[in-house]
């Protein structure tokens, strides 16, 4: 069976209306890891690195026994409008600016090599715990949150019993409030935004490959953010996503967490550029 053929028919599977409700989240996570790594393979092929598999959020917030930062519904459409419009448009990305100076590929080489499979693995980890920080963010940290502290967090389960660490008066319903879950996500499509553009190119950096050479990727993440506006500030889009509209400072916080994703893949880029530099010469040496 064709790579694209199996995606499909996982897709076709995963986003199957009458079977999705009664997926657990674990099935959902597993099913949709499985699709982003097929379509990772698809838009490597075609000489770009894309990393979307950040769900890896679920077991990290189920290892700090905090509240869950996003739920099945959720992780659904972050990858209808991560794998959909950016992915596709990523395949006609421009060829590399130095391809003819790289030496040939080594057929026996596997198509994940161990230095692509540790960026991927970074900067899968990188957004997973981006991910749930957004929402661990919102309950300790922001002026406008509820302010607890990290034990509360962790033993929400605990609030209605507990009275010598949740003093007679506090709100448990705030553990089921809409922002944290709306931050979480928020953060993860707009890091995968910023990660589509990062995918431009497998090595170069964005200051020498500009995303404007490939100017339908700009427009898929323009539609695909506008989405994402729209399940935000409709509200019955926000009911169905269990949702809630972000004010100005939440949404500079969502930057802020999503940014670094574009200086931590320059970083990799640059190494790339220096293990390959120091390679050439080598081949270059044996060939003669």
């Amino acid at each position: 069976m064709k790579l694209n053929q199996l995606s499909c028919i996982v897709r076709a599977f995963a986003m199957r209306s009458n079977i999705v409700p009664i997926l657990s989240e674990i099935h959902l996570f597993l099913l949709m890891c499985v699709d982003d790594f097929l379509y990772g393979c698809v838009v490597l092929m075609n000489g770009s690195l894309y990393v979307s598999c950040p769900h890896f959020s679920i077991f990290l917030t189920a290892a700090l026994g905090i509240p869950e930062a996003l739920i099945p519904v959720q992780l659904l459409w972050v990858n209808l409008v991560t794998d959909g419009l950016p992915a596709t448009a990523l395949s006609f990305n421009p060829p590399e600016e130095d391809i003819m100076k790289q030496p040939p590929r080594n057929p026996r080489t596997p198509l994940i090599s161990g230095w692509l499979f540790f960026r991927y693995m970074f900067i899968g980890i990188y957004v997973g715990c981006a991910t749930v920080f957004a929402s661990v963010w919102w309950f300790l940290f922001f002026e406008g949150g509820p302010q607890l502290t990290y034990y509360q967090l962790s033993h929400h389960m605990q609030c209605t019993f507990d009275t010598q660490n949740f003093p007679k008066g506090f709100d448990c319903e705030i553990f089921d409030d809409a922002h944290p879950m709306t931050m979480a996500l928020s953060v993860l499509v707009t890091i995968e935004m910023f990660n589509a553009l990062n995918s431009l190119s497998e090595n170069q950096s964005l200051l020498s490959m500009y995303p404007t050479k490939n100017p339908l990727l700009l427009g898929a993440i323009v539609l695909s953010m506008s989405l994402h506006f729209v399940i935000l500030y409709f509200p019955f889009m926000s009911t169905i996503f269990q949702i809630t509209p972000l004010n100005q400072k939440e949404w500079i916080a969502v930057i802020c967490m999503s940014f670094p994703v574009i200086l931590l893949d320059e970083v990799l880029k640059f190494v790339a550029r220096t293990l390959n530099h120091n390679t050439a010469p080598a081949f270059k040496a044996k060939q003669e």
